[in-house]
């Protein structure tokens, strides 16, 4: 049911983001929205985890294991594509063409991630999977993300000169994204992985 909410959530959530950060030229917000989709992949390896038939402890530490790596890769993947677009944005000397929309969609955000992040922790508890923690912890990042895009809007729309703000933003950003991807990766690949699930040894 999260792994539903979650798709439907970002689907929507990604379009408007996206729509609006080419609208308003604001790097920022439609790296916020490429994080979205972030989010419904993640999700989506979540569904395919949980729909997976139950086998040994060792085949379920395999799909925990490689859910993990995706999910990881995914996060990688979008700190790259974010952290260029905001180079070039500061290259070129761009910037967003109003705040308004950012505001609205991170505060927006703020309040439905922080929900699904609380309830995937429980899941994530509940079922001792590392798959499912690693989906909250996209969630957890989706609210550092809104956090970050609600204070840079804020700091443009008060001072308009800053042009530089939405792309230190994206920046602050990927790194953000990054951080979580290589964590998840290192997990992912260390010899003490277990994996979950309660799978014994």
């Amino acid at each position: 049911m999260l792994a539903g909410l979650t798709i439907a959530w970002n689907v929507v959530e990604g379009v408007v983001a996206m729509g609006f950060g080419v609208a308003d030229e604001s790097v920022a917000l439609f790296g916020f929205g490429l994080d979205s989709w972030v989010e419904v992949g993640s999700a989506a390896v979540v569904w395919w985890k949980l729909t997976r038939p139950p086998g040994c402890a060792t085949t379920q530490r395999g799909q925990e294991r490689r859910a993990t790596r995706w999910i990881s890769t995914l996060f990688l993947v979008l700190a790259g594509v974010t952290a260029f677009g905001a180079a070039a944005q500061l290259a070129t000397g761009g910037h967003p063409v109003s705040t308004l929309p950012a505001t609205v969609v991170s505060v927006v955000s703020l309040a439905g991630m922080a929900f699904l992040w609380r309830a995937k922790l429980a899941a994530a508890a509940a079922l001792d999977s590392r798959t499912l923690a690693m989906d909250a912890a996209c969630s957890r990042a989706c609210i550092q993300l809104s956090t970050v895009l609600l204070a840079g809007s804020a700091i443009y729309l008060m001072v308009p000169s800053w042009w530089w703000a939405d792309s230190v933003v994206a920046l602050v950003l990927a790194g953000f994204i990054a951080r979580e991807g290589w964590q998840g990766w290192v997990a992912a690949n260390a010899v003490e992985f277990t994996g979950g699930c309660g799978c014994g040894e």
